[in-house]
């Protein structure tokens, strides 16, 4: 079965991913991506300063970008 591995870009959860995850295909591990990214969702708005961004990575075995998604907090005045 092909790996995963998640990347967040900030905060409490960022840093180089280790774990891998197994799935049987890119479907999968979008679903799986778009749970963990629900769960932790609230906490991640909490945190976030104005002008500032988040965002978490699926990454193949390769390294190779997947998926992303990004929160982002803009100041428009």
């Amino acid at each position: 079965m092909p790996r995963y591995y998640l990347s967040v870009a900030h905060g409490k959860y960022s840093g180089a991913p280790d774990l891998a995850h197994e799935f049987q295909n890119n479907d999968e591990a979008w679903k799986e991506m778009t749970k963990v990214c629900g769960d932790l969702a609230g906490g991640i708005c909490r945190g976030l300063q104005q002008d500032s961004d988040w965002h978490m990575e699926l990454v193949d075995e390769a390294s190779k970008p997947l998926f992303r998604i990004r929160l982002a907090a803009e100041s428009l005045a």
